[in-house]
């Protein structure tokens, strides 16, 4: 395998790459008594600035701002206002530096710097560490702030652990979301590793093959400008087949570089086989890159409602970035898990039959791995032009399909039944007509400890016949 040609077209693996044996190093010296708690942060923190350093160049600084600042918060506010205020500066912080990137691609028609999307990169996922922090301060799973007049000396050792915690680097370019109580297990030594050598060559390995199975989809097949009719359904899947093991073969060098330094978490972000054989779009969209999922749902969904899938994916596109195809893409998605849960929920009271079943299933896997291949070609395309051809293709009548069949349901379910205007209220009782409950069930046989009494009847032993 040669793996040149795969660094150079993901500059991030070559990044990525380049920490990993830093990473074991961590690992390794973890395992010495001498190194301690204070110089793991350090040393944590050294790497963090100086990756980004090497990877963004000048553009790092929006990294480093970002992540002062939150430091800023986490150290300075209670558990009552630490969490509205760090997610108000990084999604205002973020949000302007995603104007400046919309700027440059569609004011200035120039191509954005790669040194660019690596920060706003690295800059989302430091949203996600500082947001996931300041909700642990919240509901108590993490310390907050110590009240008193500390020196500056005593603040900073204080605030080594969270500034470490968000700058770490093997977690700054790339992997699943470590939440602050693991991060400090793996810095104490006790965090979860890659497991044993034959281990680590199986997904490397893996690696190599999803590296070599993206380039063949690449290659396959004509673009979706130049199809015609069913040629466009193909090369739907084969772009689509392409993007999701190029996000496979990723995620598993991310959590690699994290399961060598020690933070490794209880189950890998992408679930190929959840994935590849899900006929439900809701639990697609659970297991796609399942950490962020989660966050998603514990920072937008918790407030449960008619709209809460809406506003976890409209978020989901703020989150992102907002760009045109970003906007499109994630709308589209909730309409279509509501589309989806209404569907299955309709054929589950129709289809009685076992190959009745079976059939439904496979024509579900169908649909919906079309309808989510439309949905991450959206999201990935961004721009206008690029989402021009995609909605003009006879693909767009798979989602168009759901969508109708979601209305039809919608219009068929019957409205909640409401009492009429002239019905008679239903009296409730008084309070002194209400039969009061019986001291003691019937046919039990009960004792009384001493000095205990029943309201209207004698403390002694009852046998009821």
């Amino acid at each position: 395998m040669d793996w040149l040609p795969l660094f150079i077209v993901y500059p991030v693996s070559l990044y990525q790459g380049a920490a990993f044996p830093f990473a074991l190093l961590f690992r390794y010296l973890c395992n010495k008594d001498s190194f301690s708690i204070r110089a793991r942060y350090l040393f944590l923190l050294a790497g963090g600035v100086a990756l980004a350093a090497a990877s963004m160049g000048p553009y790092a600084l929006l990294v480093l701002t970002s992540a002062l600042g939150a430091t800023v918060l986490l150290s300075t506010l209670g558990p009552q206002d630490v969490h509205r205020w760090t997610f108000f500066f990084q999604m205002s912080w973020q949000t302007l530096c995603h104007l400046g990137l919309h700027y440059t691609e569609y004011c200035l028609q120039e191509p954005p710097s790669a040194r660019l999307c690596l920060a706003l990169s690295s800059l989302m996922l430091l949203t996600q560490r500082a947001t996931s922090l300041s909700m642990d301060i919240r509901d108590g799973k993490a310390a907050a702030a110590a009240p008193g007049r500390a020196g500056w000396r005593e603040r900073a050792w204080e605030a080594l652990p969270r500034v470490s915690y968000l700058l770490f680097f093997p977690g700054l370019l790339g992997g699943p979301l470590c939440s602050f109580r693991r991060f400090q297990a793996g810095v104490a030594g006790r965090g979860r590793g890659l497991g044993a050598p034959g281990r680590l060559a199986g997904r490397l390995l893996g690696l190599a093959g999803l590296r070599a199975a993206a380039g063949l989809a690449r290659r396959a097949g004509p673009g979706l400008r130049r199809c015609e009719r069913a040629g466009c359904v193909r090369a739907l899947w084969a772009r689509a087949a392409r993007l999701r093991l190029t996000y496979y073969a990723q995620w598993l060098l991310d959590e690699c570089v994290l399961g060598a330094a020690g933070f490794a978490g209880p189950a890998p972000d992408a679930d190929v086989r959840a994935l590849e054989s899900a006929h439900r779009i809701a639990a697609f969209a659970r297991a796609w890159n399942r950490s962020t999922a989660r966050w998603l749902r514990r920072l937008a969904f918790r407030r449960r409602g008619r709209l809460a899938a809406l506003r976890t994916f409209a978020f989901s596109a703020w989150w992102h970035g907002l760009h045109p195809g970003q906007v499109f893409g994630f709308l589209c998605w909730a309409v279509m898990v509501e589309a989806d849960r209404a569907i299955h929920a309709s054929a589950r009271g129709l289809l009685r039959a076992r190959p009745l079943r079976l059939l439904h299933r496979a024509l579900a896997w169908a649909l919906a791995q079309l309808i989510l291949a439309y949905v991450l070609l959206a999201v990935e395309g961004r721009s206008l032009a690029a989402l021009g051809p995609l909605c003009g293709s006879c693909n767009s009548l798979f989602p168009a399909l759901y969508g109708a069949l979601l209305l039809l349901l919608r219009l068929a379910s019957p409205p909640p039944r409401e009492p009429p205007d002239d019905a008679p209220a239903r009296a409730r009782p008084l309070l002194s007509q209400r039969r009061a409950p019986d001291p003691l069930p019937k046919g039990s046989l009960c004792r009384l400890p001493r000095g205990a009494a029943v309201p209207g009847v004698e403390a002694k032993r009852y046998v009821k016949t």
